[in-house]
C-alpha cells in the first residue's frame, strides 16, 4: 500500500505551539476557504501544520497572516492562500509521487507531506538547502526527500512523477520538467514575465500530448537556472 497515515502527532523538536497559535491556524484556514479554496484536505493541512516554525523567530507573530514574508537569500515563504491554490490545482492524493521545484522554506513541501504524498523537492540555493537539511522539525516527514540542484533539470533519476509543482515563475514551461511527468500526471506552475504571470496546469495525456489550462494571475519570484 502506498498510503500513509498522517493523523499522528507532529513533534515540534524544541519549537512551541500554543493554543493561541492553533486557533490562529484554524482561523487562517477558514479565511482561505472563504477565498475559494474548497479542497477539505488542503484546508486541513493548512490548519494542522505550524507555519510559525518555518519563519524567523522575530516574525513568528506574523505567521498566520495571509501574506508572504522574506526568509533570506532573496526568497519568501509563500502566502498561505497561494500555497493552498497551487495545492488544490495539483489534486494531491495519498501516495502521489511529487516533485517540487523550489524548496524555499519547505512549508509547501511539508503541506504536501502532511497530505500523504511522497515529495521530492529541489533547491538551487546552497544556503537555503543547508538550512533545510538541518531543520529538525522536518524529521516528522520521512516522505520528504531533498536535492541541491538546478530545478530546470528536474530530478530525472526519480522520474516519472505523478505531480510536479513549481514555486517560482519560468517565462516558459521547461520541457525537461514536463517530460518527467507520468501519463495522466499534472504539473502546476506560475508562468510568464514579472507582472504578467498566470497559473498554469498541464496534464500529460499520452506520450508527448499535453493539455494546458490557464488560471488566475499571480506574482512569483522568477525561476532561475543553475545552482548558487
Amino acid at each position: 500500500m502506498k498510503e500513509r497515515q498522517h493523523d499522528k502527532k507532529i513533534y515540534l523538536h524544541g519549537y512551541v505551539d500554543t493554543l493561541r497559535q492553533s486557533r490562529l491556524r484554524q482561523r487562517l484556514a477558514d479565511s482561505i476557504a472563504k477565498k475559494g479554496i474548497s479542497d477539505t484536505r488542503v484546508l486541513q493541512a493548512i490548519g494542522q501544520l505550524p507555519r510559525h516554525v518555518f519563519m524567523p523567530a522575530d516574525m513568528e507573530n506574523m505567521a498566520y497572516v495571509d501574506r508572504a514574508f522574506p526568509i533570506g537569500e532573496g526568497q519568501t515563504i509563500s502566502q498561505p492562500y497561494t500555497v493552498a491554490y497551487q495545492t488544490q490545482l495539483l489534486q494531491v492524493q495519498p501516495g502521489d509521487k511529487i516533485m517540487e521545484v523550489g524548496t524555499g522554506s519547505a512549508y509547501q513541501a511539508a503541506i504536501l507531506a502532511v497530505m500523504g504524498a511522497e515529495v521530492y523537492t529541489i533547491e538551487r540555493q546552497k544556503k537555503l538547502y543547508d538550512r533545510i537539511r538541518n531543520f529538525n522539525f522536518l524529521t516528522n516527514f520521512p516522505n520528504l526527500h531533498f536535492c541541491y540542484g538546478d530545478g530546470f533539470r528536474g530530478w530525472p533519476a526519480e522520474a516519472p512523477f505523478d505531480r510536479i509543482l513549481i514555486t517560482a515563475a519560468p517565462e516558459e514551461l521547461p520541457v525537461q520538467l514536463i517530460e518527467q511527468l507520468c501519463i495522466g500526471g499534472l504539473l502546476v506552475a506560475p508562468v510568464g514575465k514579472q507582472g504578467s504571470q498566470r497559473m498554469i496546469r498541464v496534464t500529460r495525456e499520452a506520450g508527448r500530448h499535453f493539455r494546458e489550462e490557464v488560471f488566475d494571475h499571480f506574482s512569483f519570484v522568477p525561476m532561475l537556472e543553475g545552482r548558487v
